[in-house]
């Protein structure tokens, strides 16, 4: 892929893996448009996008119009979704109109004006539900801990569909959790972590609940590089592939790591999970991503450690623009 030569969307593009994916594809000469309704407890900050040069389009992927957007892309990035658990539970029919009648929209705008365009879908490892085993492959039975499970696992099969019946070449991504710098930190809307980066940079102890489950957390630097290797590598092309990060650690671990990073004052508490979440707990996680790996060569670079370090470094100094 030369991407200096490349038109390319990035819907979802102010939250944060489609901030820091925009970042990266204008550093290697892109022509990027972002797509961004910035929904309520959605991802999108515009701070995000500080001295990005995007041309930013505000709109919201159930109601726009989308042809125009996708007209002559040459990739399309599709990161725009509702991720929140609670919200999908709380509120199903909106979370399936963006994250399954929303796909439909911009599949149909694709075909009229970027027939040709290559697609990159974040998809999640959430709808494989409880572990049957681990680590997770892409053959692991499907089976959606909840209503927003349901809804991005919809969509993905959407875009999957697009390929087997029009050639489209597609990749889905199915991500673990993604963390670093632009995450939404205000709340744990997005990810565990995100809430416990603004406790200790606060200052207040933060809550671990349960403390034993796995996970194996995806720093977003290579998250990004997979994104765009997904999108360059033809081999990957019509391919759903499980994305993991770091080796797995458990949530206490991943605590610990993170009042280590933050320094004096920093501290947690463990307590058992809240009722309306242990219904839809998963318990331990983490991928066989080898597929992945073997089709593009990618592998993750940036050590847990080194990761939650960054992440704080990061936002020590924009902390009052992400609360």
């Amino acid at each position: 892929m030369d991407w200096a030569r490349a038109k390319v969307l990035v819907t979802g593009g102010a939250g944060f893996l489609g901030a820091n994916l925009c970042e990266a594809l204008v550093r290697r000469g892109a022509r990027v448009t972002a797509l961004d309704g910035f929904l309520f407890g959605g991802g999108a900050n515009p701070a995000n996008l500080d001295g990005v040069d995007v041309q930013l389009v505000r709109a919201d992927i159930r109601e726009a119009d989308l042809r125009p957007l996708c007209e002559g892309a040459d990739v399309i990035f599709n990161l725009a979704a509702q991720t929140s658990h609670m919200g999908g539970q709380r509120d199903p029919l909106a979370d399936i109109a963006v994250n399954a009648v929303a796909q439909v929209r911009l599949i149909q705008a694709a075909r009229e004006a970027a027939p040709e365009a290559v697609v990159v879908h974040a998809s999640t490892r959430q709808f494989y539900g409880r572990p049957r085993y681990l680590p997770v492959d892409e053959t692991h039975p499907v089976a959606p801990p909840d209503a927003n499970g349901v809804s991005k696992f919809a969509g993905e099969q959407y875009w999957m569909i697009e390929h087997r019946t029009a050639g489209r070449p597609v990749v889905s991504l199915r991500l673990t959790n993604c963390y670093g710098p632009r995450l939404r930190i205000r709340d744990a809307r997005q990810t565990f972590l995100g809430i416990w980066i603004r406790c200790v940079l606060e200052g207040r102890p933060f809550e671990v609940w349960g403390g034993d489950q796995l996970r194996d957390m995806a720093y977003v630097d290579d998250v990004t590089e997979a994104f765009l290797l997904a999108a360059s590598t033809p081999a990957a092309h019509g391919q759903v592939f499980n994305l993991g990060g770091a080796p797995p650690a458990s949530l206490r671990e991943i605590a610990e790591l993170t009042v280590k990073m933050a320094g004096a004052g920093a501290s947690f508490t463990t307590r058992e999970f809240p009722s309306d979440r242990a219904s839809i707990d998963i318990g331990s996680y983490h991928a066989d991503d080898s597929a992945f790996r073997a089709a593009t060569g990618w592998a993750p670079q940036v050590a847990l450690e080194q990761g939650i370090a960054r992440s704080l470094d990061w936002y020590r100094p924009r902390l009052a623009a992400y609360l």
